[in-house]
């Protein structure tokens, strides 16, 4: 059951009607260029990073609302350890505010969140990705889809060569939804990207099951 938002800006202590206050958000939460397939940010006038130059990644379009930084950091892992899943609302709300996610949301068949493994989902007791995609739209928002075939270690635990390969045999399309997938435009939904390798994985096994177009949109993004 969600906890009514706190009344007290998590961030500068005032008291407004949301976790975070109206000032705090334009302080924090201004707009980067990033690049378009990794939403790392970029300078102006440029779309793609050299990696990404370099190796495209199995995703059209990544979008992230801020990067994973103060004082989202701290906000991110009250949502997603903490016991604290109410601030999904403002965490949409910011999603919703970010350049062309609006766009991306009323073009997409479906919102996948990312799943989680059922020993993590028992521990935690929801999935922040479900909760977010359920908040920008129930609609479309699918959990059935994208499935969590095996449980692996948390990837901020990993080192980099270790995430680059831990998921790989990690996600899998339920083979009796596999029909929604052909031909679809996608938006897959988590709250934290750090290498992409999580986002990465899951975008192949969706494009190998049909799908057309897949779009990653994630709250925070680690620089």
């Amino acid at each position: 059951m969600l906890r009514p938002p706190a009344s007290q800006c998590r961030v500068c202590r005032s008291w407004p009607a949301q976790p975070v206050c109206d000032a705090c958000v334009a302080e924090f939460a201004q707009p980067l260029h990033r690049c378009g397939s990794c939403a790392l940010p970029l300078p102006a006038g440029l779309t793609r990073c050299g990696a990404c130059l370099k190796e495209a990644p199995p995703l059209d379009l990544c979008l992230a609302a801020v990067s994973y930084a103060f004082p989202w950091a701290h906000l991110m892992a009250d949502f997603k350890f903490h016991d604290q899943p109410a601030v999904v609302r403002f965490f949409a709300d910011l999603l919703k505010a970010t350049p062309w996610v609006e766009h991306a949301l009323d073009a997409a068949d479906l919102l996948l969140p990312m799943p989680l493994s059922r020993q993590r989902l028992q521990v935690r007791g929801y999935n922040q990705a479900l909760l977010l995609a359920q908040q920008l739209n129930p609609r479309k928002t699918r959990a059935d889809v994208l499935l969590r075939v095996a449980d692996t270690p948390a990837q901020h635990t990993l080192k980099r060569a270790q995430r680059l390969t831990s998921l790989n045999q990690a996600f899998a399309v339920d083979p009796l939804k596999a029909s929604l997938l052909k031909g679809a435009r996608l938006v897959l939904v988590d709250d934290v990207m750090t290498t992409g390798t999580s986002l990465y994985t899951a975008a192949r096994v969706l494009r190998a099951a049909g799908a057309a177009h897949i779009t990653g949109l994630v709250v925070a993004r680690t620089e």
